[in-house]
């Protein structure tokens, strides 16, 4: 079996820092089976090591993107990779809203299918396009909203509800005049915050903005910090997490949901002190989902904070795709996925 993969943005030129050898030495402790490296992804050496294979063993190719031929999409570095294989199965959902050469160009040369994790993918996300259960309330957080206004209209049109953490709730909170202090706040998207605060009107959807946050000193995990109000933010502070009152009032209002999407941490997670509010949302988030609520999680920070206290598991679904995940939510059609044969399985 051949595996090929890519790892970081070498931007077409080969950095030892990005090589897979790593990978493929921990691939090989999961599996209890050796898993040899090819020098690059393609060339004679790699087709002479390919030609080699015996049945059950693996190799896995260089790098991809060592190549700029890869996230060109190149025919002919597409053809080549074809040229080693006799069918091709994605698993790489996280990849699959990206036209490249391993993941839409090969499937021009090879009978392609998809694997089992990208199936789970798209079976588990659809349901949050095709009829999910009612109530559906999205979690919505990270640091800004400018790369989530696309999602939020397509939310806007199934959603009962979203409930707004993270830096991207800052930008709200100023559309309506609030002085946040130093906090992150996209001044270029406040007219874009009014529009979705007033479609979620015209549409009846509750969207729901922090009432209190913990507001510090400094972006620092020593820093001086407090829970105040959310009109009483200090001149010279920033908001780095949503408060208890904010946490007691999303997770009542969750309470009443069927469907649950999370995607982006309600505050500055990765600092322990502000990881309160995106930990209490994973946790309550867990309890649902053991109550037979239909809990999806998606993006890359989310999915860390999920990790990170060992919740995987309890969830319904955990997406391997950030972008992705919220490509497919929007409702968009995937390059990667739309290539597959049994797509339409």
């Amino acid at each position: 079996m051949i595996l090929a993969s890519h790892l970081g943005r070498p931007k077409g030129k080969v950095n030892d820092a990005l090589r897979l050898k790593p990978v493929a030495d921990r691939l090989a402790q999961l599996l209890g089976h050796q898993v040899r490296m090819t020098g690059d992804a393609l060339g004679p050496g790699v087709h002479d090591a390919v030609g080699k294979l015996r049945p059950g063993e693996l190799i896995l190719l260089e790098n991809l993107r060592f190549h700029g031929d890869e996230e060109a999409n190149d025919p002919k570095f597409a053809k080549a990779l074809a040229d080693l294989a006799d069918l091709y199965v994605d698993d790489a959902f996280g990849s699959a809203h990206r036209a490249h050469a391993s993941t839409e160009g090969i499937t021009h040369f090879l009978p392609s299918v998809a694997g089992l994790l990208l199936e789970r993918e798209v079976e588990s996300l659809s349901r949050l396009l095709h009829k999910p259960a009612k109530p559906f309330h999205t979690v919505i957080g990270g640091a800004k909203i400018s790369g989530k206004l696309e999602v939020l209209d397509a939310l806007l049109a199934r959603c009962q509800a979203i409930l707004v953490g993270g830096g991207m709730a800052n930008t709200f909170l100023a559309a309506r005049g609030l002085p946040l202090g130093k906090s992150l706040v996209e001044t270029e998207q406040l007219d874009n915050a009014r529009r979705i605060v007033a479609e979620a009107r015209r549409k009846r959807v509750r969207l729901m903005l922090p009432t209190d946050v913990v507001a510090a000193a400094q972006v620092h995990y020593r820093a001086q910090h407090q829970v105040v109000a959310i009109d009483e933010v200090p001149k010279d502070w920033v908001v780095v997490d949503i408060g208890p009152q904010t946490v007691a009032a999303y997770t009542e209002h969750l309470a009443k949901a069927r469907t649950i999407f999370w995607n982006g941490p309600m505050g500055i997670f990765e600092i322990e002190p502000f990881a309160e509010g995106t930990n209490a949302m994973a946790r309550f988030l867990a309890e649902r989902s053991a109550a037979g609520v239909v809990t999806i999680v998606g993006g890359g920070d989310s999915v860390a904070a999920v990790d990170k206290l060992g919740l995987t598991d309890r969830m319904t679904h955990v997406s391997t795709g950030g972008g992705a995940s919220l490509e497919f939510v929007e409702g968009k059609a995937l390059p990667g996925v739309e290539a597959l044969a049994d797509r339409e399985e």
